[in-house]
């Protein structure tokens, strides 16, 4: 896998969280309209039902029917009694990623890749890290860097801000120096970065606002806990039709400025040059592949 394939060539504006012990719940994501759907084996799967829920996501994955979807599966943590046993089912699953929760170091992720080599998993798996520590905030960059696999990284800011000693406030302050190293780490590594999950599910509002946050802090998605909140942030981190039409509106600007020798133009009175236009057509090709992939 080269730097250049670890971003998706298609969206990842939302991958929404579904326990495995909710076997019902896993097969109803066939028809949730996430870009991602991330079966659960850790928080959201009491002990004793660890085990039926690894069963259950095998079973569901063996049979299918997630369409064009991204489909991982986030494990129980390093340490845990479940971890290998974890590791070693998804590894020849079928799933597009193992999501592995409370990455400090980088020498989690590359054991974690030597296990999954040694039980088999096809060499395009992916190994997303979620960041949701001190520490792993602190090593974020040489974790987005520890190994090929390594595809996306995912903020938990529940976590984050209990092991900050911090509060939570609606205008994430205090993680704001935490969330920016993630995000420069995976832009330096070429990685995906998903921001974290909307809590009170309550307040349509309060989730608006905070995937039109996470765009602007430069997210390419959201991990969500419901199927209610998907159409919001796959509206919100998708491009929107002014976006595209802006977009069309530059790009042919620009080609008209490079043909008279020009390399930069004014359209409505902004100032418009090549980073812009690349910016443009990132998000046109976006455009076109969420219709592309709604229609199959």
């Amino acid at each position: 896998m080269t730097a250049d394939q670890k971003i998706a060539d298609r969206p990842r504006r939302s991958a929404m969280y579904t326990p495995g012990a909710n076997k019902r719940a896993l097969e109803k994501g066939r028809e949730v309209p996430a870009d991602i759907l991330i079966m659960d084996l850790e928080d959201g799967v009491a002990p004793d039902a660890k085990a039926s829920a690894r069963v259950n996501i095998l079973q569901v994955l063996g049979e299918g029917g997630y369409g064009r979807r991204e489909v991982g599966v986030r494990i129980n943590g390093v340490g845990s009694e479940w971890h290998e046993q974890d590791v070693a089912a998804v590894a020849t699953s079928g799933a597009n990623m193992i999501v592995v929760p409370k990455v400090d170091t980088p020498e989690m992720v590359v054991k974690i890749a030597e296990h999954l080599e040694g039980f088999g998993a096809p060499v395009d798996m992916q190994i997303w890290c979620m960041i949701e520590t001190a520490r792993g905030v602190l090593n974020v960059n040489t974790i987005a860097a520890a190994n090929s696999r390594v595809g996306a990284l995912l903020i938990g800011s529940a976590d984050l801000t209990k092991d900050l000693k911090a509060q939570h406030v609606p205008d994430r302050l205090p993680l704001m120096t935490s969330i920016q190293l993630c995000v420069l780490a995976a832009r330096a590594n070429n990685l995906t970065i998903l921001d974290s999950p909307f809590f009170d599910l309550s307040d349509d509002d309060g989730f608006l606002g905070s995937c039109r946050q996470g765009r602007a802090m430069g997210f390419d998605g959201k991990t969500l806990l419901h199927p209610k909140t998907v159409a919001g942030a796959n509206a919100i981190f998708g491009p929107s039709k002014e976006e595209i039409s802006w977009a069309h509106k530059i790009t042919k600007a620009h080609q008209r400025a490079l043909a008279e020798g020009r390399g930069v133009t004014l359209v409505d009175g902004q100032l418009v040059e090549g980073l812009h236009v690349e910016e443009a057509q990132r998000l046109v090709l976006m455009a076109e592949t969420i219709k592309e992939l709604e229609e199959t």
